[in-house]
């Protein structure tokens, strides 16, 4: 996409921009291919933050093959864009690589699920929304679908019974009806798309069929989170731009302004479309270990990092053997503390209490999802936690 205008042959094609190799230019260039909103980080003083930088690039660990590797290696061999480690509230590292830097804005794919489930939990704390209640008390159209009788909670740990495909590779599946919903893609050329949602609601009013009761079993689907953002924006009257720019981003001192694509409806994507920087991403993972800050509730930290938390399924446990999934955030261990923000092609935040490590690494792996690849980063962030500790 370089030069002017860049020769055909280098133009992203508009279906498989976000695959390899274009993904490399296009994670950090989403608003150049997309519409999108603003969520502003006003007027408010920039949280400064502070550093104790330290070489960490020689730090040794094991990978998930068997091998002995260093921290420099894993992030050359994991497509990294932009990495970050705050220990203590202090940056020790901070590196960009693949032309990224400290004001580039990057796609974060599903770590938006747990930014827009934190407006959630903030709710919750004023008092306008409910976990126990039924969704459909806030989008009374949900009675007439899938959802009617799953509780907000069902739906923030996707523990609904709603029946929802989410296989990437697959363009007609329903994530692959999503990409079309939301503006990410044109219908496949290869059948009939006159009936395909049109945009995210159309596509949430469509799903009528269950496969399981309702609170009884996790299965992976992102549109749980565009439920739960339109839910949202229906008993505030504001866009999820608006609300997250409201509720955290102004307040907790942003560098820079976010933003969400949007649909044809000017609805942004809840489950995949936000886009901001390393340091902010930063700033956000802080606000679960800042025993002093006022913006989350600590009864909703508390729920996330230690509270029942939630179910899981075999093909998850796969690379978390004791995980679990809770308020739209991937736990690891269910014994620790330590939260997860995921995104597919290598998006993390890890946030580590027993360790006070705060860990931000925006990627563009080749593939969707490649488990050895985000172990590995994990790996090397607890590989440093262990030497900043000693």
């Amino acid at each position: 996409m370089e030069g002017s205008s860049p020769p055909k042959e280098w133009r992203v094609p508009r279906n498989d921009w976000d695959q390899p190799p274009w993904n490399r230019w296009s994670f950090q260039n989403v608003r150049k291919l997309l519409p999108t909103e603003d969520v502003s980080r006003g007027s408010m003083a920039v949280s400064p933050l502070e550093e104790n930088l330290q070489s960490i690039g020689s730090v040794e660990f094991r990978t998930v093959a068997g091998g002995n590797t260093t921290v420099d290696k894993m992030l050359d061999d994991t497509f990294t864009d932009g990495f970050l480690i705050r220990h203590k509230g202090k940056i020790v590292h901070e590196s960009y690589h693949n032309g990224m830097t400290a004001s580039t804005p990057h796609l974060a794919q599903s770590v938006s699920k747990s930014v827009t489930s934190t407006v959630t939990g903030i709710l919750i704390g004023k008092g306008l929304m409910d976990p126990q209640a039924p969704i459909s008390d806030y989008l009374p159209e949900l009675k007439e679908t899938a959802w009617n009788g799953a509780k907000l909670q069902h739906v923030l740990d996707m523990a609904s019974g709603v029946k929802f495909v989410e296989e990437y590779t697959d363009p007609h599946s329903d994530i692959g009806k999503t990409d079309v919903a939301c503006g990410w893609r044109e219908p496949p050329a290869d059948i009939d798309s006159s009936d395909w949602p049109t945009s995210m609601w159309d596509q949430i009013l469509g799903l009528k069929e269950t496969d399981a009761d309702h609170g009884s079993r996790f299965y992976y689907r992102s549109i749980e989170t565009d439920v739960i953002a339109h839910a949202m924006q229906r008993i505030t009257g504001k866009s999820l731009a608006q609300l997250v720019s409201d509720e955290i981003w102004t307040k907790m001192g942003a560098e820079t302004s976010a933003y969400f694509t949007v649909d044809s409806a000017g609805y942004c994507l809840a489950d995949g479309g936000f886009n901001a920087t390393l340091r902010d991403f930063a700033r956000f993972g802080q606000l679960y270990l800042d025993p002093n800050q006022t913006i989350i509730p600590k009864a909703w930290i508390d729920d996330c990092r230690k509270g029942n938390h939630g179910l899981f399924n075999d093909e998850m446990r796969e690379t978390f053997p004791k995980g679990r999934y809770r308020n739209q955030f991937w736990i690891e261990d269910y014994t620790e503390e330590t939260i997860i923000c995921l995104g597919v092609f290598g998006q993390l935040i890890y946030i580590m209490p027993s360790h006070d490590i705060v860990a931000v690494k925006l990627s563009t792996f080749p593939d969707f999802i490649d488990g050895k690849k985000e172990l590995d980063a994990i790996a090397a962030i607890k590989a440093v936690a262990q030497e900043l500790t000693q």
